[in-house]
């Protein structure tokens, strides 16, 4: 029986790093990967092999890929994580940093996915795993950059699922919710850097406890169970399209899906603390 192969981004803590070991103790040859791979030394003593890799880099993208397949002669599942939070008012973020959040999030995951295409319809199958969010559905206040990029992710996923259906290839989204990881404490320490001072400051100020505090309170999901999804998904015969999963997901996309916009609006400034 061949052994499938599995390219993880981002995989030096998180989500990312659950996933890979997930993937690794479900039997796949697992290749995590990360700006860099000193931060990838407690995976590689598990079983993962390292892969230095930016994904907003052509030839750091091109070169891993190859390897990959160079060695395995194949790849099975991609899961496209790496990414960031750039929060700030869409006012004051500079057209520079709401390029890169761009650049990372979306075509970064976008140029992976083009490149393992070809080895993926030569062998007729695979999974393409998106890391998406519940920030891909709903909106909080000064992420518009960063929601923007989620909202792509999603429209890109849904045109590629229908594109590679004829090539026996799977296109998953996964929509976390609040995840226990370093994500919140730097997108506050990023949001009170653009907008921490100015005509928004007031709302930075309440935006940026609210995602500090969920990243250290109760109020968020081990990674474990991000990983645990994304095991489902690349072993099922006929993976679901989507999977909401972690804290918050699913009634927060509902409550979105049943209220109209100005009714969202005020429950999202009601949560995150800002005075109305």
């Amino acid at each position: 029986m061949t052994t499938k192969t599995a390219l993880v981004t981002g995989a030096s803590s998180g989500i990312g790093e659950a996933t890979a070991l997930k993937l690794q103790e479900l039997g796949l040859t697992v290749y995590g990967a990360a700006r860099r791979v000193d931060r990838l030394e407690q995976l590689a003593g598990r079983g993962v092999k390292p892969l230095a890799m930016d994904v907003t880099d052509e030839d750091s993208t091109r070169t891993g890929v190859e390897r990959i397949v160079a060695e395995t002669r194949r790849i099975d599942v991609l899961v496209n994580n790496a990414g960031y939070g750039s929060y700030g008012a869409i006012e004051d973020v500079p057209m520079s940093e709401a390029r890169r959040q761009f650049e990372v999030n979306v075509f970064g995951l976008a140029r992976l996915i083009q490149l393992v295409l070809p080895p993926m319809r030569e062998q007729r199958s695979g999974t393409i795993v998106n890391i998406s969010s519940m920030g891909g559905k709903i909106y909080t206040p000064l992420g518009g950059w960063y929601h923007g990029t989620k909202f792509a992710v999603e429209a890109l996923s849904d045109c590629l699922r229908i594109e590679t259906k004829p090539f026996g290839i799977n296109v998953v989204v996964i929509e976390p919710g609040g995840i226990k990881t370093e994500w919140g404490d730097i997108a506050a320490d990023g949001l009170r850097e653009m907008s921490g001072s100015g005509p928004y400051a007031d709302q930075a100020a309440a935006m940026g406890k609210a995602l500090g505090s969920e990243a250290n309170s109760g109020r968020t999901s081990d990674p474990s169970v991000i990983a645990n999804a994304i095991g489902k998904a690349v072993t099922a015969k006929r993976p679901k399209t989507r999977y909401a999963v972690g804290f918050g997901a699913k009634p927060m996309i509902a409550m979105r899906r049943i209220l109209p916009d100005r009714g969202f609006d005020k429950l999202i400034t009601r949560a995150s603390g800002i005075p109305s």
